[in-house]
C-alpha cells in the first residue's frame, strides 16, 4: 500500500499545482475590444493594456494616437492608430453618427475626431501615420482627408506613398 501511496500524493500534487495555476489565470483582467454603457457617448479613459484596437487587434499601450468611436447604443470601439479607425470606421453602418475621440498631441486631451487637424507623418503603433491637433499647425488635413487617404492607401505604412512623402520634402 505505501508503494502507491506515494505516487498517488505526487500526482494528487502536481494535479493541484497545474489547477492553481490555471485559476490564477483566469483571474487576471483581459483587455476589452468594445466596452458598452457609454450612453453620453463620451470618451473613455485609456489605461496602458486595457484596451484592443478594435482593428488590428493590438493592445493599447500609450494614448499618443488613439481614438475611440461610440455608437448611438452607448458601444465603445477602442484604436491604437487613428489610421487603424479610419480603416474600421468606413465599414460600419453608423460611421456618419458615430461619436469619434482622438488623443491630441498639442493639448493632450480627448478632442472631436471630425473636427480635429491632423499631421500626416507621424510615428505611430501601426506606422499609418496620422496624429490627432486641436490647434491649426502646417501641413495638416481634416477628419474627411484622413478617411479618404486611407481608402486610397496614402498613408506612412505604405512604402510606395513613404517614398514620394520624402522626396516632396
Amino acid at each position: 500500500m505505501e508503494k502507491f501511496a506515494k505516487p498517488f500524493i505526487i500526482v494528487l500534487l502536481f494535479i493541484a499545482a497545474v489547477s492553481g495555476i490555471i485559476l490564477s489565470l483566469d483571474k487576471k483582467s483581459h483587455p476589452k475590444v468594445v466596452l458598452t454603457g457609454n450612453i453620453e457617448k463620451k470618451p473613455i479613459e485609456i489605461f496602458p493594456h486595457a484596451y484592443l484596437c478594435s482593428m488590428c487587434k493590438m493592445e493599447i499601450d500609450k494614448k499618443s494616437f488613439s481614438a475611440q468611436v461610440v455608437d448611438e447604443e452607448g458601444k465603445t470601439w477602442f484604436f491604437d492608430d487613428i489610421g487603424c479607425m479610419a480603416l474600421w470606421l468606413n465599414d460600419q453602418p453608423f460611421k456618419d453618427s458615430a461619436a469619434i475621440w482622438v488623443y491630441a498631441l498639442d493639448t493632450n486631451r480627448w478632442i472631436d475626431g471630425r473636427r480635429a487637424l491632423y499631421s500626416t507623418d507621424e510615428t505611430t503603433p501601426m506606422h499609418y501615420g496620422f496624429g490627432a491637433y486641436e490647434n491649426e499647425r502646417d501641413g495638416t488635413v481634416n477628419f474627411e482627408t484622413v478617411i479618404e487617404y486611407m481608402q486610397k492607401g496614402m498613408h506612412m505604412a505604405n512604402p510606395e506613398y513613404r517614398k514620394l512623402h520624402a522626396e516632396s520634402r
